[in-house]
């Protein structure tokens, strides 16, 4: 079996949102390298899918990539005040959308980058949702629409959804909703 060994990490940087590592990795072979690994909090994102077989969704623009593109609310699981990805998730998606979920399901969870870091976003949907209001954190999108789960793979291709933890969820909701199994 050919298993790297993490036989200890020295911490090179820390900040509320990530640690970075130093790890002493050693090879199946025998041989050591030294791997860097960023440490992370886990993520939780959440959707509804409403009856016309739509996904509320965010549009908006990421800084690091200078790019636009549809997602899915979410922010970090807040894991020292004892919260469950699953509340995080709804909390997410009221603060950002202004929608509150209804019943959240599990429908993933992805290592979006596991060869750097122990990143775990945990993905989940809701039947319905409730409009409360405007949402509190308006500056995370430009708008927030219900758009179409059919023409998820088009805008895939388009480049239109690039967050990998997007692209993974609303592909399996677009294949639920074509095999009948993401409708209200």
């Amino acid at each position: 079996m050919s298993v790297w060994k993490n036989l200890g990490e020295k911490t090179v940087y820390q900040n509320p949102w990530l640690t970075l590592n130093l790890a002493d990795v050693e090879l199946p072979d025998g041989r050591h390298l030294d791997h860097y690994l960023i440490r992370q909090r886990p993520v939780a994102l959440a959707t509804a899918v409403n009856e016309q077989g739509e996904a509320l969704l965010l549009w908006r623009h990421r800084f690091i990539t200078d790019s636009w593109g549809w997602e899915l609310a979410a922010g970090v699981v807040e894991v020292e005040k004892g919260e469950s990805a699953e509340a995080a998730a709804a909390r997410e998606m009221l603060e950002e959308t202004g929608w509150r979920p209804g019943p959240l399901k599990h429908l993933l969870t992805v290592e979006p980058s596991n060869g750097l870091s122990d990143a775990r976003h945990h993905v989940y949907w809701a039947q319905s949702a409730e409009y409360v209001g405007h949402p509190e954190d308006d500056f995370e999108s430009e708008r927030r629409e219900w758009v179409p789960l059919a023409s998820v793979p088009s805008l895939v291709e388009r480049g239109e959804i690039r967050s990998a933890n997007s692209v993974a969820a609303l592909l399996l909701l677009h294949h639920m909703h074509a095999a009948g199994t993401a409708a209200p």
